[in-house]
Parts: structure tokens; C-alpha cells; sequence
């Protein structure tokens, strides 16, 4: 409804509909998970991309959350994979002890999240992604939207406005699935435990 693809959520009328998943709203929840797993840490890194449209949304979303754990945020710009070697080094050098990555598409294509999972590793910093991917590479931690249930959903869609049914009339639909992905052996090499709490939490479990 900001972009003003669709006039209301229940009637998007006109000749769109779709899904939506959440990105930015879960920036946040990124941070206090990433703090279960290292409570004393008093400063963490946030990569950001300057350049996105959600950027400021992103930026107040996660400060409010930083300020009610009673954590600093060093916030790093990165525009390109250019960016990624200084922005690590940066963080290295501010001694943060944690990274969380903003919601951008520059963080979270497979090949940057593999890469940014072996830098994380690299300069042993643990940080949590916005996709499994970053977890399964190796990355300690994602936390995200079940993106093959939006797309799931999104068929459905597909298939009955082939049958005939005009778009404006199908609803937005949300798609709610969540899901934690925790890499144990990501853990073991950053000399960290996952509490039991979070262990009995996560959807997935990388050993």
C-alpha cells in the first residue's frame, strides 16, 4: 500500500494483487535473537545498504530495539560486494561483538550470503542473516520468512486468475511462516553456546 500498487490490502483493485513476506519487520527480532546468544556484548555491528528504499524504516526500527536491550549499534554502509572487506574490517576494528544485516537484497542473494557467512567467519564475528542461506554456508544464525511458502502462495494466485478471476478482487495475502535456522558448528568455532531456550526455538538445527 506505500508503493500505491493496490488501494486497500483486502481490495487491491485495479489489475494487481500479490503476497507479501516480511523483511524489514523482522529486523529487530535479528537483534535479540543475535543477544541470547551473546549477552554481554555492549556494542554490535549492523550492516546497511544507503542506498535502499526501506533504509530509513530500517534505521529506526532498529535503533528503538538496540535502546531497549541497552546496546550500541556500529552501523557500516555497504552499496556493493566492493564494500564488504572494509566494512568487516571496520566492525573489527570498533571491536563490536556481533553483526546483524539489514534487510536488502545486497545481503541476501545467495552468493553474497555465502560470501558474507565466510567473512563472518573470517574475522570470527558472529552475525545473523535475513536467509537460511547464510546459516547453511556456515553463518551462525538466520532468522526469516519462509520464502517458498510466499511463493506456494503466489501459484495459487497464478493459477486462479488464469481460471478467470480478476486480480484487484483477490485479497493481499501475507505470508506469516517464520523460521530460525541455528548452525551449531558455526557456534562451536566462535566459542559459543546457544542457550536451551533458543535451541528449543529454532525450526532448524545445522550440526
Amino acid at each position: 500500500m506505500r508503493s500505491g500498487l493496490v488501494a486497500s490490502l483486502n481490495r487491491p483493485g485495479g489489475n494487481a494483487t500479490g503476497v507479501g513476506v516480511f523483511t524489514v519487520e523482522l529486523l529487530p527480532k535479528r537483534l535479540e535473537l543475535l543477544r541470547e546468544v551473546i549477552p554481554n556484548a555492549t556494542a554490535i555491528g549492523v550492516f546497511a545498504n544507503p542506498t535502499s528504499p526501506t533504509i530509513e524504516i530500517q534505521s529506526r526500527e532498529i535503533q528503538d530495539a538496540a535502546r531497549s536491550l541497552g546496546v550500541r549499534l556500529h552501523v557500516v554502509n555497504a552499496t556493493s560486494e566492493r564494500d564488504f572487506d572494509g566494512a568487516f574490517a571496520t566492525l573489527v576494528q570498533w571491536q563490536a561483538g556481533g553483526l546483524v544485516f539489514g534487510s536488502d537484497p545486497l545481503f541476501s542473494g545467495r552468493g553474497h550470503a555465502v560470501q558474507l557467512s565466510a567473512l563472518a567467519a573470517r574475522h570470527a564475528l558472529p552475525a545473523i542473516s535475513e536467509v537460511r542461506e547464510f546459516a547453511a554456508a556456515g553463518g551462525l544464525m538466520s532468522y526469516a520468512t519462509n520464502f517458498a511458502e510466499g511463493y506456494r502462495l503466489a501459484g495459487i494466485y497464478v493459477g486462479r486468475i488464469l481460471k478467470g478471476e480478476k486480480p484487484g478482487d483477490l485479497p493481499v495475502q501475507q505470508s506469516t511462516r517464520v523460521e530460525l535456522v541455528i548452525n551449531l558448528k558455526a557456534a562451536q568455532a566462535l566459542g559459543l553456546t546457544f542457550p536451551l531456550s533458543l535451541l528449543g526455538r529454532a525450526d532448524e538445527v545445522i550440526e
